[in-house]
């Protein structure tokens, strides 16, 4: 079990840190510090456990994500892929072979993809290197800070693939300029903070990974302190949105609204505002 807020326990999975800084905040942190935060398959596996379970914790409203050590990520582990290889030589069917393939890319998507489907916003807190896979985690983040030694990489062209967990999905609808994006993809070359802030990938740049973790959790306890109703039900519309017509967006949020509307949240918010009351204490959700 996860720890809850009123416990203030630190819970800890093989490859991942979840502390609780504000009652409501969550820290999780990538934790194989002597591997450079390398993800290998236990990572992979605990990451979509970890933004489940999240997303299901009512004492969970805001998660920040960051890395221990040197760097954020080096991404994929080589080490880990070397025995998805050995377990590819073990048959000479191609049909076999793909089922394997298959089935990794599969579990490496749907982890990524947790931090989307979480219905708490992911604030994703990026020191130092990001690349290959860790590019993929953040790009399904809510919102993305780094420090000013940052740098991106879309690395799988030079290890003679495409990327396949979220990058080439996620980046063009984030950083909205097809251009750059085949450029980062086709390339491989680096994307430094500077760049990234300009176009769009980060929305603040910090000096040092001590005062961008101090943002990103204050942040995230300005976002805890609203309605729980109001932000999931946004951050929903906003992923769903972005996948379908504008029509189509109004139409879920409407049927959403009928519904949350009723809710004493916006009742007791709306009393707040009209009155230049302090904003209410909202419930669990």
């Amino acid at each position: 079990m996860l720890t809850t807020a009123a416990e203030e326990q630190r819970t800890q999975f093989k490859t991942l840190n979840i502390t609780v800084p504000n009652p409501f905040v969550y820290h999780v942190e990538l934790n194989r510090p002597k591997k450079l935060n390398a993800m290998n398959n236990t990572m992979w596996l605990e990451i979509g456990k970890c933004f489940s379970e999240l997303g299901n914790d009512p004492d969970c409203r805001v998660i920040v994500l960051s890395g221990t050590g040197k760097v954020f990520s080096a991404g994929i582990d080589f080490a880990d892929a070397a025995q998805i290889g050995a377990r590819l030589s073990e048959t000479e069917d191609v049909a076999r072979r793909c089922k394997i393939l298959h089935d990794t890319i599969k579990l490496y998507q749907d982890s990524m993809t947790s931090l989307e489907k979480c219905p708490k916003p992911v604030i994703s807190a990026v020191h130092n290197a990001c690349i290959g896979g860790a590019l993929d985690l953040i790009t399904a983040a809510d919102i993305r800070y780094c420090t000013s030694d940052a740098w991106f990489q879309v690395k799988e062209v030079d290890i003679g693939m495409a990327a396949d967990v979220g990058t080439l999905q996620r980046l063009p609808r984030i950083i909205g300029s097809e251009s750059l994006v085949r450029e980062l993809v086709f390339t491989a070359r680096k994307m430094l903070a500077s760049e990234a802030k300009e176009c769009g990938f980060v929305s603040k740049v910090y000096d040092d990974k001590d005062s961008m973790l101090k943002g990103a959790i204050e942040m995230a306890a300005d976002i805890a302190a609203k309605s729980p109703v109001a932000v999931q039900v946004t951050k929903r519309n906003i992923v769903y949105s972005r996948d379908h017509a504008i029509q189509e967006g109004l139409d879920h949020i409407r049927f959403w609204n009928m519904a949350m509307l009723q809710s004493e949240d916006f009742m007791n918010a709306t009393v707040a505002q009209a009155t230049k009351s302090p904003l209410p204490t909202f419930s669990k959700l």
